[in-house]
Parts: structure tokens; sequence; C-alpha cells
């Protein structure tokens, strides 16, 4: 069995480096495919990531080793809001999901967090995430040119490159074991990568044009309340997801970070790393199951590893050629990964449900959850003025309010009741 390294173990630098390689390797096929999906900078991307790593560190008194990328549950309001209002509108929504992570550590440091499983239960998270996965599928599809219609014909060769990523995927994700199990999806863009190349899919004119060295195109936010009402409150749905990596994290660490350094620590900290992105034009972050994986496959736990990881994603950013590098991937490969990323969101939607024994007999769940899927996956918007509230954002409140309302009136019947 494998030496356990604990959290504040340090690791010569020739161990240091190929593990923190890993956790690379870990998160990076998922973190640039949301920048390539919502027409941020990838470079960007990787610089937020590796910056909000290391605040993610300070503000956890580098007591939790957890890595941060970029987060798929913002991935459809910034779309919506990028193309309603603008990249930089879309980026001070970004900026205010910060604030709500702030905000609700600081609630969780006075009041504790059993309040979030009065609000947010598991017909409510568990639908919301289920829209999440289901609201992208229609990308994904697009992608993979498995859209056809009048205007976009059916292209064999793009189909195929697509096909055959996620094919690749598919069998690794089934059959990859040890490290390799934590890497299917890096190794399918390498893969369709590949396959794309020799079907003279692949230009790298742009890789030639590109400087080695340089700034990556950051971008100011720009604060519009219609922005930022449509992508803040995705991050309520964002902090139960990291909640539950702070769970087991520490059930792998053997420790109980939720005390020390504390709940309230971490989702600071988390906050502290999206705010900061939104600053410079990155998207959200969050805390990566992958790199779980690879802390529990290695039985490594040092956050000087994931301190390390986060350096040389800092430092990747600055390579222009890189970044270039990655805006080759032909939209058929990132098409394949989606797919099957995509469906994977929704079914751990699924598994929130299944693993929490939601009573779908219960009336109230059946029409929680039937409201939160139809209004999100079908786009509901509602329009206040210059305000508009859609999709994920509005199906979330619509999901919080019934679950809030439909136990208090049931009560009141009871009570009606008694009374009679």
């Amino acid at each position: 069995m494998q030496k356990k390294i604990d959290v504040h173990e340090r690791l010569p630098l020739l161990q240091t480096l190929p593990l923190s390689l890993q956790h690379l390797f870990a998160m990076f096929g998922s973190t640039i495919l949301v920048p390539f999906l919502t027409g941020l900078d990838v470079s960007v991307a990787l610089f937020s990531s590796g910056l909000g790593t290391l605040l993610y560190i300070w503000v956890t008194k580098g007591k939790i080793p957890a890595y941060l990328g970029s987060s798929f549950a913002f991935i459809g309001p910034i779309i919506i809001a990028s193309n309603l209002y603008g990249v930089g509108a879309a980026i001070g929504g970004v900026f205010a999901a910060g604030l709500v992570y702030l905000l609700v550590g600081t609630i969780i440091s006075r009041f504790g967090s059993d309040w979030i499983k009065k609000v947010l239960p598991p017909v409510v998270i568990g639908s919301v995430i289920i829209v999440i996965g289901m609201a992208l599928a229609p990308v994904a599809i697009d992608m993979a040119g498995l859209s056809v219609t009048e205007d976009k014909p059916f292209d064999p060769t793009v189909a195929s490159v697509a096909i055959f990523t996620f094919l690749v995927v598919l069998l690794g994700t089934r059959f990859f074991k040890g490290f390799l199990a934590v890497i299917p999806i890096l190794i399918g863009i390498v893969s369709g990568y590949t396959f794309a190349f020799f079907l003279g899919l692949v230009d790298f004119t742009a890789v030639k044009e590109a400087s080695w060295l340089g700034l990556p195109s950051f971008t100011a936010p720009e604060f519009n309340l219609a922005a930022i009402i449509l992508i803040a409150p995705v991050a309520i749905v964002s902090i139960t997801e990291h909640i539950g990596d702070v769970f087991v994290t520490g059930n792998i660490t053997g420790k109980d970070f939720t005390k020390d350094p504390g709940l309230h620590r971490s989702i600071w900290g988390d906050g502290l790393a999206t705010l900061t992105a939104g600053l410079v034009g990155g998207p959200p972050n969050t805390t990566y199951g992958e790199n779980i994986g690879v802390m529990a496959i290695t039985r490594v736990f040092s956050v000087w590893v994931i301190g390390g990881a986060a350096i040389i994603a800092l430092t990747l950013s600055f390579v222009q050629k890189f970044g270039a590098l990655i805006q080759t991937i032909p939209v058929a490969v990132m098409g394949g990964v989606s797919i099957v990323l995509f469906g994977v969101i929704a079914s751990s939607g699924i598994r929130v449900l299944i693993e929490n024994k939601v009573d779908f007999n219960d009336k109230r769940n059946l029409i929680i959850a039937s409201s939160i899927l139809v209004i999100g996956i079908g786009g509901a918007s509602i329009v206040i003025g210059n305000f508009t509230v859609q999709g994920m954002a509005l199906a979330t409140f619509v999901g919080v309010i019934l679950n809030l309302v439909i136990p208090a009136m049931a009560q009141e019947k009871e009570e009606v009741a008694e009374e009679a």
C-alpha cells in the first residue's frame, strides 16, 4: 500500500513536479472546455484557475488540498448573458457570483450550514443539476455536427471526429484504470485532436503567428443588473457541490475540514477565486472531483503538490503559443467530449435524487421537480421592465420558492384540521 502523504508534508521537487502535473492533467480537459464553449479566453481561464487555487489555499490556511477549475454550472447562463448583454456583462455576473459565495460563507460562519438543506433540499438540487446538463445538450449535439438542418447539412467528416472522440471518452470512462481513469476527458481530446489532424481539420496558422510569451487577454467586468440576476444565483447550486467535495476530501484524508479550517473558509476561498476570475475575464471556479480522485489514487494529499499544479497553470497562461494551440482544437472534438460530459452532469443530478431517496410518490416532490425541469430545460423567461430572469436561474428560484411555500401550506392545513 502506498504511503500516505499528509496535507502539510513537502516532497522533493523531482517528486512534487510529476504529482502536480497529474493534478493539472486531471482538470485540464474540463477546464479548457468551459471557455471554449462560452467564448472566454482559454489562457485567462488557466490564469484564473491557477491564481484562484493559490488564493483558496491561502484563505483555508493551507489545510484543504483542493484544486479549483472552471465550473460547468455557469456555462448556460454565461452564454445567454454574453449573447444578450455582451461578454463584459457576463464577466460582471461572474464577479457577482463570487460575492454570493462570500455572503453564504459569512452566513455559515455565523449560523452554521443546516439552513442550506432546508432552502435547497435534494429534490431541488438534483433537479437543477439535471437542468444544467440537459439544457446544454443541444449545444453538444450542434458542436458534434449531429444537428442537421437545411442551412447546416450533415458533414460526415465532422461527425466522424465527434463520434470517435465520444467513443474514446466513453470507453476510457468505463475501462481505464488507475490515473488514466481520472483523465478520460483529456485522453479523449488528445485522441480526437490527432484523428482530426489526419483528416485535415487542424490549422496551425494561429500557433505560428502567436508569440511565445505574453499577457493573457484579460477582460474587465461590466456591471449589468440583468446579467447579474441571470448568473449570480447559480452560485447557490455550485456551493452545494462544493460542500459535497469538501466532505469527500475530508473522508479520504481522514480530517474534518468543516471544523478546521471551517466550511465557511472553504466557501470564502472558492468565492474569492471566482470573484478574482470575474475581475480578469475568467470563468467561475469550483473544486474538481477529478483532482480528489488523483489524491485518492496517489494517497498524496499535500497542498504543496496542489500549489505546484496551480503555479504550472499560471505559467502556461503566459505562453501564448500554448493558448493558440488549444484554440486549434476542432469544435467537433469538443462536441464529442461534451456529449459525455453534459450527460454525466445530468446523470449526477439523477444520482442526487436516488442517493437521497427522494420519494416521487410524494406529490410535493413531484411538483417541485417537474416545475424545475420544465422551466429550466424549456428555457422559460420572465421579463420585468428591463430585466429578464430565465433558464436555470429562473428554475432555481421557482424550486426554492416552491420548496418553502408548499410545506408551509401543508402545515397550515394540518393546523386548521387540528383546530376544527
